[in-house]
């Protein structure tokens, strides 16, 4: 994958499957893009919602027994994002790809940034004393 890749350039690109045979029947695209993850959903009324990479906090990836069967996999991502906190990326092939190209593209996301992972434990866990317990009743 090119470092100097455009952040509006597609890196990888899958699609949610059923878990029976892997059968991509569903509407649901996933994109990674050099800044982003963009999430694809629905036919009739479409809903595009995306992750900004620098935002990523932790990526899980697992497989189930049916899922290994089928070659399909699910990647976890924690975020700091209002509308995703939390987002299942559930039954694609390549789950194993997808999981390590997002990974190396938050990291470069964040050195782009200028981050560390402390400052969004800060963020989240001031070490502020104004609102410390006191237990003087």
């Amino acid at each position: 994958m090119a470092e100097n890749k455009n952040e509006n350039e597609l890196i990888m690109r899958e699609r949610k499957r059923w878990g029976f045979f892997g059968i991509p029947w569903t509407f649901t695209k996933y994109s990674l893009f050099a800044k982003k993850l963009v999430i694809e959903q629905g036919l009739l009324k479409s809903i595009e919602n995306e992750v900004l990479l620098y935002r990523v906090v932790d990526v899980t990836y697992s497989r189930a027994l049916f899922q290994k069967l089928f070659g399909l996999g699910t990647i976890t991502v924690h975020a700091h994002d209002k509308t995703n906190p939390v987002l299942v990326i559930k039954n694609i092939k390549h789950s194993r790809e997808f999981k390590e190209a997002l990974s190396e593209w938050i990291e470069k996301d964040r050195i782009r940034m200028k981050m560390r992972q402390s400052e969004f434990v800060d963020a989240v866990f001031p070490d502020n004393d104004d609102n410390a317990y006191d237990d003087s009743f």
